[in-house]
């Protein structure tokens, strides 16, 4: 009988699936805030795009996205996780396409809310049907940690790309709609690649030996037996749970600043640093680079450590500071610093963050519980840019809104810390009550 090479194993799973995975998701994340960099200039052609209008219709994203969610999840359980994300892919790159040729406001909500139903469920599906599968217990924090550094990557290549496109022009078109044309063919290509290339299971493909694949299916059926011993939830149980109840909380609470600060971080450092759009979109990937070397760190000790709930408390406390502290910075070299902070406090957590509903739910009631918190954040992806984009109108300044999002930071970071002292109490009561009887 041969040994599993788990070095082997592992390098083949890093190039075969989280590599995809990634581009997928860098594809994705550039085609979704690419109309902050557009808004650079757009609003100079669409003159009825007020800050309230973009705020609404940056966020109107997140309302498709709301809707389609939990099916979409559900789907990808019971036809193909890879087949559904390339579909995602394709549905997508032709709507950003079409962003490219709006004219009045009730187009601008529209391509933004089919972007949003088209991308619908993309992450759950990884996070609860796709990486299960493919990956331990164990080493899903540094699988999802590892795939989610597209989050910034794509800002780091998305932001000096964009700042480039916005100032060409090609076949009489505005920088701002190449910009969208030319980030959607990716998708569109890269759709084809996933659907021929992926597969959702380890015994589908011809990479990997008889044993390696025994060995994942096996610890995959064991971590599914091991959890629905504990507890077995249905679909509708799930919209109840305490747990999950408490997760969506947080992501709300931790959204709201995450895209707040996305949509309107560009804008904000333009108009105090007046530089150009190709400079300001380098320096922004500073900011993102610097989250993204915490990011990896952050993986790597939670694995190591096994330890969740501290590393995603921290640092969304830290990001609450940038974000609190930003409306004080006097020039842009201050402001940039305060975007690091936030930066990582908004991005760094997030694979480790997408482990935690895995550790006690399995299957459909894991694929929607992962929808639905993604859902709720969704809702305060909406509640972030429009906000923002309200109290600017308002106030003439974003100050207040700086606030706001470091509150609500600070209140997920709290309420993270609960997930541990709750959790575990209610486990070492337990504990106590079987050591009595046992004494008794």
């Amino acid at each position: 009988m041969n040994t599993i090479n788990f070095t082997h194993l592992k390098h083949q799973r890093d190039l075969r699936i989280i590599l995809p995975v990634f581009l997928v998701s860098i594809i994705a994340c550039v085609d979704r805030v690419n109309i902050a960099y557009a808004a650079l200039t757009m609003t100079q052609d669409l003159n009825w795009i007020t800050p309230e209008i973009f705020g609404t219709g940056a966020g109107i994203f997140f309302m498709g996205y709301l809707i389609f969610e939990i099916p979409g999840s559900l789907i990808a359980v019971k036809f193909s996780a890879a087949k559904w994300i390339a579909r995602i892919m394709f549905s997508w790159g032709l709507v950003c396409i079409l962003m490219a040729f709006m004219h009045t406001q009730f187009e601008f909500y529209l391509y933004r809310f089919l972007l949003g139903a088209a991308e619908a469920s993309l992450y759950p599906v990884i996070y609860s049907v796709l990486f299960p599968r493919w990956f331990t217990a164990g080493e899903r924090a540094r699988a999802t940690s590892l795939m989610l550094t597209s989050l910034l990557l794509s800002t780091i290549i998305g932001a000096p790309l964009a700042g480039f496109l916005l100032n060409t022009s090609f076949f009489g078109m505005h920088g701002w709609q190449e910009l969208f044309i030319l980030e959607a063919i990716p998708a569109i290509l890269f759709a084809f690649f996933f659907l021929f290339c992926v597969k959702d299971r380890p015994e589908k493909v011809a990479w990997l030996s008889t044993e390696e694949k025994n060995y994942l299916i096996q610890a995959y059926e064991k971590e599914q037996s091991r959890l629905q011993s504990k507890k077995k939830y249905t679909v509708v149980q799930v919209f109840s749970d305490p747990k999950v109840l408490k997760l969506c909380f947080i992501y709300f609470m931790w959204v709201i600043g995450f895209w707040g600060f996305n949509f309107w971080m560009p804008t904000v450092l333009k108009g105090l640093s007046g530089w150009s759009t190709q400079l300001l979109g380098g320096a922004i990937a500073i900011p993102m680079i610097a989250a993204l070397i915490v990011q990896l760190i952050i993986g790597h000790t939670s694995s190591t450590t096994g330890d969740k709930v501290w590393h995603v408390s921290g640092t969304l406390f830290i990001g609450a500071i940038g974000l609190g502290l930003s409306p004080f910075a006097a020039n842009i070299y201050e402001a940039l610093f305060l975007v690091c902070l936030s930066a990582i406090g908004i991005y760094a957590a997030m694979g480790v963050w997408w482990t935690i509903p895995t550790t006690f739910l399995t299957g459909p009631a894991a694929a929607a519980s992962v929808a639905l918190i993604n859902s709720c954040g969704n809702l305060g992806g909406w509640v972030g840019p429009y906000m923002m984009g309200w109290i600017k109108t308002s106030t003439g300044s974003f100050n207040f809104g700086y606030f706001l999002m470091s509150g609500f930071m600070f209140i997920a970071s709290i309420t993270v810390l609960s997930i541990k002292y709750s959790w575990n109490r209610k486990k070492e009561t337990t504990a106590a009550k079987n050591k009595s009887l046992t004494e008794s």
